[in-house]
């Protein structure tokens, strides 16, 4: 199962975020919340908020999440391939 990255159009955060997972060969899908009012409902029924990026990790939350709280929730998962 993909990792969901649900962001926000413009969001310099989740910009880094996906900019990372690419660059790590991470295979992620972004929901973009702002376009589309399912996923921003997803992500607040998963994570109790709507800040961008809010990942979902084989359903661990990593919400409001930069670079580092990527990493580690990756290597965590042992997704992390460098």
């Amino acid at each position: 199962m993909p990792i969901i990255v649900y962001t926000k159009t413009g969001c310099p955060w989740a910009i880094e975020v996906l900019e990372y997972l690419k660059v790590h060969n991470v295979p992620f899908e972004e929901r973009d919340i702002l376009k589309n009012p399912e996923y921003r409902k997803e992500v607040e029924d998963k994570s109790g908020q709507s800040k961008s990026p809010t990942l979902d990790i084989n359903g661990v939350i990593v919400p409001d999440a930069g670079v580092e709280e990527v990493a580690a929730a990756l290597a965590k998962a042992g997704l992390l391939h460098n």
